[in-house]
């Protein structure tokens, strides 16, 4: 392995980006509080885990190389997410007030999808396995053994991840009660709910790498 610390330097930068990941956290995080917001940013750590093995096996290779394999992962995953952002504005605009306790029993069932919202972001979007397999083979030997590297590295990006979406849902969790507010969630919500179609109309449009 080659420059490991520019690699983890430039993880830093990339995993900072808003995407889509990123969005389904924040949506998460403001409705669900920390907890729905960390189970989110858990399935996608574990999504990553396995976009990380599927690198370090070759799978990613298959399916990148494959236009067939890409194309469905890539339309799946974007119509997951559109899906995602036309449930989060169909919500902002039948939201209606309710009893407590009807309310309490929803959000105990809604956070338990959070952990699968946030793995199925990750682990049905193509451009993941694309990143995996053409950013971590510039941090490696081209004539030495990659899977010790790539596994190595794919865990270093999962913990970077982590760590970050930690600090970021803390940091959402901490200004919520401003962001809760009726009008500052309606906005927020409608927001991301276009964010989430945006992305998987863009994802929908990607060309497939051969």
């Amino acid at each position: 392995m080659e420059n490991f610390y520019l690699f983890v330097a430039m993880c830093f930068f990339l995993i900072i980006l808003p995407g889509p990941d990123t969005a389904i956290t924040t949506k998460n995080t403001l409705i669900f509080g920390r907890s729905g917001g960390l189970k989110t940013a858990f399935g996608t750590c574990c999504a990553l885990l396995i976009h990380t093995s599927a690198a370090v096996l070759g799978l990613s290779a298959i399916i990148v190389k494959t236009a067939l394999l890409f194309s469905v992962f890539k339309y799946i995953g974007a119509v997951y997410l559109i899906y995602l952002g036309a449930k989060t504005l169909w919500a902002l605009r039948k939201k209606e007030e309710t009893a407590s306790v009807e309310m309490d029993t929803k959000m105990q069932f809604e956070n338990t999808s959070c952990f699968k919202q946030g793995f199925l972001t990750n682990i049905l979007n193509p451009k993941v396995a694309v990143f995996f397999l053409t950013f971590l083979p510039q941090f490696v030997d081209s004539e030495s053994n990659t899977f010790i590297p790539f596994l190595i590295m794919g865990i270093t990006y999962t913990v970077l991840t982590a760590i970050w979406f930690l600090l970021y849902v803390s940091l959402i969790n901490q200004i919520s009660s401003f962001m809760k507010k009726p009008k500052a969630q309606n906005i927020i919500e409608g927001i991301t709910g276009t964010i989430l179609i945006g992305f998987g109309i863009k994802l929908a449009l990607e060309k497939s790498h051969n």
